[in-house]
Parts: C-alpha cells; structure tokens; sequence
C-alpha cells in the first residue's frame, strides 16, 4: 500500500467518524417519531423543520408544529423553539416545548394566541400545560399574563391559579386566578380581583 493509498484511506476513516454517529442519532428519532407519524388520528399532524441532538444524546426536534382540530372541528396549532419527548408512546406521548405558542381559531375568525416558557403537549388528552411567562392574547385587544396555565385545546378552555394581570380595551385587571371559557368568549376571574376603568370603557361582560 503506497502513501496516496494511505491517505485517502485516513480520510474516508475520519468522514466515517463524523457520519455514522449522525446517521444513527436520525435513525433514533425516526423511530421515536414513527408514531406521530402514523395516521391514527387524521386530524392530527406533526411537522419540523429539523432534528438536533442534546447532551445526552436524544434527539430534539427544531421548530416544531402540531396540528389538530377541537371539539367544533376548529383548527388549532401549537408551535416551539424546541421539542422533546418526555414519555409515552404513539397517541399517550408527552412532549416537552420551548417557548411553546399555541394558536386557537374561533368559528366567528376571531383568535387567541397563548404563549409561555416552557410547555407540556399531550396529545391523547389535547392539553397544553404553560409554565413561565405565561402570556394570552385575543384579537379583540384583550391580554392577560400570568405564571402558569393548564390548557384544553379540545374543549377550549384554559385555567390557571395564580396571579394574573390584565389589559384590554376597558383598563387593566388583577386577580388570583382566572379561567377561561368558550375560547376566551368568557374570562373569569378567581380570588381577590380588582378592576381600574378607562374612562367611558364599558365592564367586560
């Protein structure tokens, strides 16, 4: 074996090296997302942009979108930074979120878009657990931020019980908790609550 032989040889070792490690960790994840790929449930659909490897080596998923419809066949998608399976498999899988966004579309086309730090998406259940920074925002100029959230995209309904604060057209808004109905059509606010008017805002009903 000459000298030319030996290089060519060390190269296609090195590019080995490199190749077969990623080869695998995208193998891991086709098998992790084989599931949520199968048609079980047609109205739900997942997509990302691509597939990146933690320190521990599970594959993560990069902008990541679900799709799914509630109980009125409305669309609702939830979108993150960052998507990583926690448990579960097939329909009862449990997936982490960075920065997860959730956007619920009402029959009337009005919308409500919810945002947070970190999230939990199950899909079997279609719930969407907040954390951090938890921010709800309608279309029709309303906006509540509070710390945690626990979510039915199904149902449409939201719930949390800690310190919410709130702005819309009539002023601003504290409370304890709040929970929200009908796709935001109906907010209701828990605990202590106090309200500060604009002048000539009319009382949210």
């Amino acid at each position: 074996m000459n000298q030319g032989e030996l290089i060519i040889n060390y190269a296609v070792a090195q590019v080995a090296k490199v190749m077969l490690p990623a080869a695998a960790v995208g193998l891991i994840a086709l098998v992790i997302l084989w599931p949520h790929l199968r048609t079980e449930d047609l109205r739900f659909r997942i997509g990302f942009a691509a597939i990146k490897s933690n320190v521990d080596g599970d594959p993560n998923l990069l902008n990541p979108r679900y799709v799914g419809t509630d109980e009125d066949n409305q669309p609702y998608a939830v979108t993150a930074d960052i998507a990583k399976k926690l448990d579960g498999e097939g329909m009862d899988v449990r997936i982490g979120l960075e920065l997860p966004k959730a956007d619920i579309t009402l029959k009337d086309g009005t919308w409500l878009v919810l945002t947070a730090e970190n999230g939990i998406y199950a899909r079997r259940n279609k719930t969407l657990d907040l954390s951090g920074a938890v921010n709800l925002f309608h279309d029709s100029g309303y906006e509540f931020r509070t710390d945690k959230a626990q979510v039915d995209l199904a149902r449409g309904v939201a719930e949390g019980d800690r310190p919410v604060r709130g702005q819309g057209p009539f002023g601003t808004l504290n409370a304890e908790g709040f929970r929200l109905l009908n796709k935001g059509r109906t907010i209701v606010f828990t605990g202590k609550s106090k309200m500060i008017l604009k002048p000539g805002a009319e009382v949210p009903k």
